[in-house]
């Protein structure tokens, strides 16, 4: 195979206005295009942040979306470097984004060489912030 960038991820949602929210005004991204009506699906929307993209779509019309889980099988979340993990936190805390993942009291911890902390989409999607590459 040759891969030339990882292009996107797709994410389904019950929660489309409050997860489109999360990623436009939270993590940033742009919102590129929004299909009505695609596929028996309420919408089809494309979400841009430098290369990467996220396709967020609701149900297909009549199916109910499971709720998210650590425990399935799969990707369990993504992550985002940034330059500096406690400035990202701050400026997320400010836009008043409350959801964070607590591990042992701490809302930012370290591992290893770095720190990183963990958020949760409306639609359930855990999101890693972390400042170091590995």
């Amino acid at each position: 195979m040759s891969v030339k960038m990882l292009h996107h991820v797709c994410i389904q949602t019950e929660k489309y206005e409050e997860s489109l929210k999360f990623y436009t005004e939270i993590l940033e991204f742009e919102l590129v295009k929004t299909a009505v009506n695609f596929h028996k699906r309420d919408f089809n929307t494309w979400l841009r942040l430098g290369t990467f993209m996220i396709e967020l779509q609701t149900a297909k019309k009549g199916d109910k979306l499971k709720d998210w889980s650590s425990l399935n099988e799969g990707i369990v979340h993504m992550c985002f470097l940034v330059d500096s993990v406690q400035s990202e936190f701050e400026r997320i805390e400010k836009l008043g984004y409350t959801n964070f993942k607590i591990k042992n009291g701490e809302k930012i911890y370290k591992v290893e060489d770095g720190y990183l902390f963990k958020i949760k989409a409306p639609e359930g999607t855990e999101i890693e912030i972390r400042d170091m590459l590995i």
